[in-house]
């Protein structure tokens, strides 16, 4: 996450920072402010999940109850869960697609009357297997595991697109503190420059490149990841939807063009299919809301 920067050998492992002279008790006052401010770094990050989500949620709810005369906010939030666990998506996915779609006409017994079904993606390229295409964990986790062993890394992340920034939506082999941290992004990261400029993004040497703050330096490396390559997600219009990132042990040399080509068609492959999800899976999921929706209240 940061730009292509020349790779420079990596540096020595820290010396240990405790004196001979630090006492045990010191030592175990130390661990525990450290295990503590851990602690409540993660309690902001789940907070700051929960502040964006809960305004769609809450939005949706309202006009879920407008719209059908439901009893309160507790029967809406109740549809909207049983929809989105029949689709397999998000539930904030939902919520935001509620308010941000036009209603159904009035009376109305289906949502979306007469929608062309649009033809499912080609996966080939994830080399996975069989895939449903509807299960947007497998899909994900296809491509994150095909942009890995691509890039000889065991450790990455998917992100994608809501509302202008990158949402963290499926990892591997990252702690949590990483997780947390870049639960949402909007700064000055490869993986939004990737993004920003739709192009494939390397960072040679996290712990010299300029483009990360200092607080933003110590949670990737102590991930564990001393370099990264963030791929853009487009479809066929060229919109971005998403970007996977490879996180890396050992500072980068780079790739190969075989290896840009080939993640290059899984970054179109997956922006294509989240695309037609969004188009296709989402929506019926609308439409099961709908469904529901009517039936409550008969």
């Amino acid at each position: 996450m940061g730009d292509n920067v020349t790779n420079i050998p990596s540096a020595p492992p820290p010396e240990d920072q405790s004196s001979p002279q630090e006492s045990p008790t010191l030592r175990a006052e130390t661990e525990e402010l450290r295990a503590t401010a851990e602690q409540l770094r993660g309690q902001v990050s789940e907070l700051e999940v929960q502040a964006r989500a809960r305004p769609k949620i809450a939005m949706a709810e309202g006009v879920l109850v407008e719209r059908y005369r439901l009893a309160n906010a507790e029967a809406a939030f109740t549809l909207l869960r049983q929809a989105s666990q029949r689709a397999n998506i998000k539930l904030h996915q939902l919520a935001a697609a509620v308010v941000r779609t036009p209603g159904p006409a009035p009376g109305a017994r289906t949502w979306f009357g007469g929608r062309p079904q649009q033809p499912t993606p080609d996966l080939a390229t994830l080399e996975a297997g069989t895939l449903n295409p509807t299960n947007q964990g497998e899909v994900l986790g296809a491509a994150l595991q095909r942009v890995l062993s691509v890039t000889g890394t065991d450790m990455g992340n998917v992100q994608l697109v809501e509302d202008g920034v990158l949402r963290m939506a499926k990892h591997t082999g990252l702690p949590r503190q990483f997780t947390d941290y870049f639960a949402f992004v909007d700064g000055k990261t490869a993986c939004s420059r990737a993004a920003v400029a739709s192009q494939q993004v390397t960072v040679k040497d996290v712990a010299t490149s300029a483009g990360f703050d200092d607080e933003t330096r110590r949670v990737i490396l102590s991930a564990g990841s001393r370099a990264c390559h963030s791929i853009p997600l487009v479809d066929e219009q060229d919109t971005v939807q998403g970007v996977i990132s490879s996180h890396h042990a050992r500072p980068l040399v780079g790739f190969t063009q075989t290896q840009l080509r080939t993640l290059d068609a899984t970054s179109r492959a997956l922006g294509s299919w989240i695309k037609w999800h969004q188009h296709t899976v989402l929506v019926d999921a609308l439409e099961d809301l709908h469904r529901l929706a009517l039936a409550s209240r008969q």
